[in-house]
């Protein structure tokens, strides 16, 4: 008979988890960045005064306990009070105090220094993906994850970075003071990549600053730290770090690509254009919610399968995806989407899952309705 499951259930559990972790780590990782190394050297100062005041206190404790104890016939000492003994507790805490003040105090004043940057960049974080806007290079863009949803709903093997993988990654150019700053559109984010040792929390009507300067390209990956919603955990960051000259290219593609989309506001599309176009955003920005095939996750996210607005006046559609729906979880998509992929989504809404209405919104619609906001 068992006499302590509790036991043999607990060395269960210790050996069936012990063999699904590939690999244990008991420390914090020194980063990519200045700032990042001093925080990390910070970390081990700290720990090793804890280390050493483990030591004494406990060696004393244990110390105390074998020497002086009863069967050895020792006998309580008998003092009210000790002036010396209470001054050396409130003098020595604050001497340790002060030396662990003075490097975090140091440390601090780096972290929080976001003067002078080389590169401005506006970060804005949306239910669920991050906005960048690279500040006097009219370059912006959204940052979507793209771990397939076979992954996700465990129909296929994980990838090596599931769910920090996404369709535009942050680009940083080496060596350059980078400054972030960092808001909200809806709820309250935050923006954290560990080997930057940066954290800032995303807060609607608020900008917070933060800075880097990464001296190694190279990939590094992130996640939103805050609870933001049900999809909180598939929105990642990858910021790509490339030689100045890597970048400068980068941007100057980037230029022309926002050109070239204004252009396309202007083109004559065709019906199928844009359903192949509205297809692809559709499944970049809509199919968390509203799912693949448009059937929705009821009450919360309707279907649009068959529904009243994808089947509805063209109008109707337009003004609902451009603004919202208050008190809804349905987003304000009119500046987050360009006019051609806003005309396309909703086109691909209308003609998609059987809905087959045969119309469709064009950029120029888009557009119109833009601007007339815009008065």
């Amino acid at each position: 008979m068992m006499r302590h499951p509790q036991v043999w259930m607990g060395l269960l559990l210790w050996s069936v988890f012990s063999q699904a972790h590939g690999a244990w780590t008991v420390n914090m990782a020194p980063g990519a960045t200045d700032i990042s190394h001093a925080v990390f050297d910070l970390h081990m100062t700290i720990f090793w005064i804890c280390v050493v005041i483990g030591v004494i206190v406990f060696g004393a404790m244990f110390w105390s306990m074998i020497l002086h104890r009863r069967s050895t016939g020792q006998v309580a000492a008998k003092f009210h009070e000790s002036t010396t003994v209470e001054i050396l507790w409130t003098v020595v805490p604050l001497l340790i105090l002060v030396a662990m003040a003075v490097p975090a105090t140091a440390t601090l004043i780096k972290m929080y220094d976001a003067s002078e940057p080389d590169v401005d960049i506006q970060i804005t974080g949306y239910q669920w993906k991050w906005h960048y806007k690279y500040l006097g290079q009219d370059v912006e863009f959204f940052s979507n994850l793209t771990t397939p949803a076979e992954q996700i709903h465990n129909q296929s093997a994980k990838g090596e970075h599931y769910l920090l993988e996404v369709d535009q990654p942050l680009v940083l150019p080496i060596g350059a003071k980078v400054r972030f700053l960092v808001t909200s559109a809806d709820v309250i984010h935050s923006w954290w990549v560990p080997a930057f040792a940066v954290k800032r929390d995303a807060i609607p009507g608020f900008v917070n600053e933060a800075w880097t300067r990464v001296d190694k390209p190279g990939l590094y990956r992130g996640q939103c730290a805050e609870l933001c919603g049900k999809d909180h955990g598939f929105m990642p960051i990858v910021v790509d770090v490339k030689t100045q000259a890597d970048y400068d290219t980068w941007l100057g593609e980037r230029k022309a690509e926002a050109l070239k989309l204004k252009e396309l506001t202007s083109k004559e599309w065709t019906l199928e254009e844009l359903v192949a176009r509205g297809d692809k955003v559709y499944h970049t920005t809509c199919v968390a919610c509203h799912q693949a095939e448009g059937q929705g996750l009821p009450p919360m996210f309707p279907a649009l399968k068959g529904s009243k607005i994808a089947t509805g006046p063209v109008a109707d559609h337009l003004n609902i995806v451009f603004h919202g729906k208050p008190g809804t979880a349905m987003a304000a998509f009119g500046k987050q989407l360009s006019e051609v992929d806003l005309a396309a989504v909703i086109t691909y809404e209308r003609n998609a899952w059987g809905n087959n209405k045969g119309d469709m919104v064009t950029p120029k619609d888009v557009l119109a309705l833009n601007q007339a906001q815009s008065k």
